[in-house]
């Protein structure tokens, strides 16, 4: 089969289709000839360039990229997101929920040195991705796990009820996520989201039984330590590479194509009966 025929008339809508894994998945789809619709939140600046990049790869494949600079997160966005997109995507043409989307706090829980004041409030965030990485001010509070946890986590339920209201998942669609070993494990300043990736996983369970109704398949991607912009926020991420690359098998840290040549091959006729699981992308990383 002609690669750019395999998912013709075909969507997949991407959450945080910016940078890193979402982005890579937008080249990866498209190559196979899958039209995509991806939100990302981005500067002025940043979107003239980013529209660029979707409109070469949009040409090179004769799809069609629809990109959203809107708030994923907010209710009126999602709202605005799918009335517009209703009008272009046929019924039963959405083939893939990725939900891509990097926005939380990375704060401790404690202050070791003594030298910070517990939070009273939700901090004071960095506009955009990760939030609170370098300040110096707050330590994590209630606030900011919640919205760490709906961004990274329970979100994911909304945009799958969003869609599946309007009639728009293929008749074999797939819902993927992404989650990480920090779900696991300590990292420094990493609890919210480590809550909220722990959520994700509990959540995706439900999800692959209680959608499979619709013909939906849920599965997760946890994948190997990769220097996303996102990542290179982790406090210590330094550190967190330089372990990681001696811990490979293979040596090497994991590249967000490695990533979305798994969620591309999710899509496909031959992953139809995975359904509920925690895939490892990380060359064997986690065995060590």
């Amino acid at each position: 089969m002609n690669k750019k025929l395999q998912f013709s008339g075909l969507w997949a809508v991407i959450l945080g289709g910016s940078s890193g894994f979402g982005f890579a998945a937008v080249e990866k789809l498209s190559a196979h000839g899958m039209n995509v619709a991806v939100l990302y939140r981005e500067t002025s600046a940043a979107e003239k360039l980013l529209k660029e990049k979707f409109s070469t790869i949009a040409r090179s494949n004769s799809t069609t990229i629809l990109p959203y600079n809107i708030n994923a997160l907010d209710t009126a966005g999602r709202a605005s997101f799918m009335q517009e997109f209703t009008a272009i995507a046929p019924m039963h043409s959405v083939k893939l929920l990725l939900h891509s989307i990097a926005r939380g706090n990375l704060k401790p829980l404690i202050d070791v040195d003594k030298k910070v004041s517990p939070p009273t409030g939700g901090g004071v965030p960095i506009a955009i991705g990760i939030e609170g990485a370098n300040d110096a001010y707050s330590l994590l509070s209630a606030a900011d796990i919640q919205l760490t946890s709906y961004a990274m986590s329970t979100s994911l339920l909304d945009w799958t009820r969003s869609i599946l209201q309007a009639d728009l998942f293929h008749e074999d669609g797939r819902i993927i996520s992404l989650t990480s070993e920090g779900a696991h494990k300590y990292w420094e300043s990493y609890a919210a989201v480590s809550i909220a990736k722990s959520s994700l996983e509990s959540l995706a369970k439900y999800m692959a039984v209680e959608f499979s109704a619709h013909g939906l398949k849920t599965n997760i991607i946890q994948a190997g330590i990769t220097e996303t912009t996102s990542f290179k926020l982790i406090p210590g991420n330094e550190k967190l590479v330089e372990l990681n690359t001696k811990r490979n098998p293979f040596g090497r840290m994991t590249k967000p194509e490695d990533v979305s040549g798994v969620i591309y091959l999710l899509c496909t006729d031959e992953a139809k009966w995975i359904n509920g699981a925690l895939i490892h992308v990380d060359g064997g990383e986690h065995c060590r």
